[in-house]
């Protein structure tokens, strides 16, 4: 295992990134302040370039390949976010991409990374299976790795929008992020307790894909069945990278239906007028669910993707 990435990794990243991208938003909604009971702000990651994240931690690592690296090319898996990242960020810097996703991967990302110029491989019935035929083609072939999760240049790039969200508001009590591999939230909390230990980091994961909470709740590597039609949260196996991050800086984990996702899509959609996969409206789901304990706070919700499929969407307008 590499070493974990520190708060002066994601210091360092920030002035990568910055060259490459402008903060994103950190807006607060009336409507959402009234529904929620307490002052919420949303961290639009859905206004990326890509329409969410990752592309922070793309940017950060394709930066530091060596040029031995850059020519033999990167290959990693993905459900679409992550791939997208590392299409962007190979394309910015001139390096062939090759991307592993199931064969059933979101229509609108799988289109977005090929429109990046990189080259999709449709393998598997889900990111697990995706991801073995992805280690099978880096071993064969010779193209550096990138592994979705277990990447301290990928966690130290993501983990940029909560240094931008307490920049803004350093004031803010409590961070919701969602959970699918971890690097989103693992950088959330190194550095919000790097700024501000008593901030409280919670992670939000799907109750129909629970690898991750169930390995932050036992302290060890734990698989789970997969059903969610939140495709940014679907693993069927922990990233263990983020995990030990997770254990030590992470206050609390929550589980969410895709009813309540689909639901907080549509919220936000209302409130917020803004457009959040059933991953990014994670967060919401979790605060409507826990109204009670952020009331008084200053809260914030990462926004973490926007890149929700035409059918997904008529499902939550219907």
């Amino acid at each position: 295992m590499q070493n974990l990435p520190t708060f002066q990794d994601v210091l360092r990243a920030r002035r990568v990134v910055g060259r490459y991208l402008p903060p994103t938003p950190l807006h607060n909604y009336p409507g959402l302040d009234q529904l929620v009971g307490t002052a919420v702000y949303v961290k639009h990651e859905n206004y990326q370039p890509i329409g969410a994240f990752k592309i922070r931690g793309g940017i950060n690592l394709m930066s530091q390949l060596t040029p031995a690296e850059r020519e033999a090319g990167v290959v990693t898996a993905s459900t679409g976010n992550h791939g997208q990242s590392i299409a962007y960020a190979a394309r910015l810097f001139g390096v062939p991409a090759n991307i592993v996703a199931p064969k059933e991967a979101n229509p609108v990302k799988v289109a977005a990374m090929e429109s990046y110029g990189a080259n999709v491989i449709l393998h598997g019935r889900d990111f697990d299976e995706a991801k073995a035929h992805c280690e099978h083609l880096a071993g064969e072939q010779g193209m550096r790795y990138i592994s979705s999760g277990d990447e301290p240049l990928l966690i130290a790039g993501v983990a940029t929008h909560t240094l931008e969200i307490l920049e803004v508001q350093p004031d803010i009590e409590m961070i919701f992020v969602p959970i699918g591999g971890g690097s989103g939230a693992a950088g959330a909390a190194l550095v919000a307790k790097a700024v501000n230990p008593a901030i409280q980091v919670i992670g939000v994961q799907a109750e129909k894909a629970q690898a991750a909470y169930l390995t932050w709740m036992n302290r060890q590597a734990m698989e789970s069945p997969m059903g969610t039609a939140a495709e940014g949260l679907q693993t069927r196996a922990p990233f263990m990278m983020p995990q030990q991050i997770l254990w030590q800086k992470l206050d609390d984990f929550v589980l969410v239906s895709d009813e309540a996702m689909m639901s907080a899509v549509h919220i936000l959609l209302e409130k917020a007028k803004t457009l959040a996969e059933l991953a990014g409206a994670a967060p919401l789901a979790a605060v409507l669910e826990m109204r009670q304990q952020v009331q008084g706070k200053k809260i914030a919700l990462i926004l973490s993707g926007g890149n929700i499929s035409p059918e997904q969407l008529r499902m939550v307008l219907n």
